[in-house]
């Protein structure tokens, strides 16, 4: 499969990673010259351009893609690419990145989007489906068990109810990456302030559970 990745920062990266080393091939584009690091992903062919011109795509050989992934950090951006993708190019598959949940509803085929991916909904979709929300629990395991995707709500008496993320003493390999409060869905930022009842989802080495379970008291 041939699959073209608009943006080539931290997720697009990490996309063409795991699809180059599943035998697909890929073209990364990017227009900063900052971010245009060819060698950190060597196995994909990589474009210095704006996906938002046609004369990049055209460069970029998307007549002959199955599939075109709009991943930058710019909603905008990644429209404007689903839409050229679709129309201009007649791409089998348009994937979107949503950055911001109050953009998710632009997202649709009008655009040319055949899925939009929205982490904040994918995770409180996840939430939903568990059990046990007031434990820390195993969600789903990522690289054969390396990793897990886990969920701890806090209680009224936790140690960090009160605190901010940016003073979190989280184990080695834990990352927070989603505070859900009620229906919405947080991006963690340093200055968030941690609830009482808040859901958090951590990104955790399998081994750090216990440790993640005592830093949050």
């Amino acid at each position: 499969m041939r699959v073209a990745i608009a943006g080539a920062g931290a997720v697009g990266r990490s996309i063409a990673t795991e699809l180059t080393g599943a035998g697909h091939v890929v073209i990364l584009i990017e227009r900063y010259a900052g971010s245009f690091e060819p060698e950190s992903v060597d196995r994909a062919d990589w474009i210095l351009g704006d996906a938002c011109e046609v004369s990049t795509l055209e460069e970029s050989g998307l007549d002959d893609c199955d599939v075109v992934i709009a991943a930058t950090g710019d909603d905008k951006v990644n429209l404007v690419v689903s839409l050229l993708a679709k129309e201009e190019f007649e791409v089998p598959r348009v994937v979107a990145r949503v950055n911001a949940p109050a953009n998710e509803w632009l997202f649709t085929e009008q655009w040319g989007v055949d899925a939009a991916v929205s982490t904040p909904r994918m995770l409180a979709a996840m939430v939903e489906e568990a059990t046990g929300l007031g434990e820390l629990v195993r969600l789903m395991t990522f690289r054969q068990g390396q990793a897990a995707l886990v969920e701890m709500t806090l209680s009224e008496h936790a140690a960090v109810a009160g605190k901010l993320v940016r003073d979190l003493a989280l184990p080695a390999g834990a990352t927070l990456v989603a505070i859900l409060r009620g229906p919405t869905a947080i991006a963690p930022q340093p200055d968030d302030r941690l609830d009482a009842g808040d859901e958090l989802l951590f990104v955790a080495r399998a081994e750090t559970e216990s440790q993640l379970r005592q830093a949050l008291g």
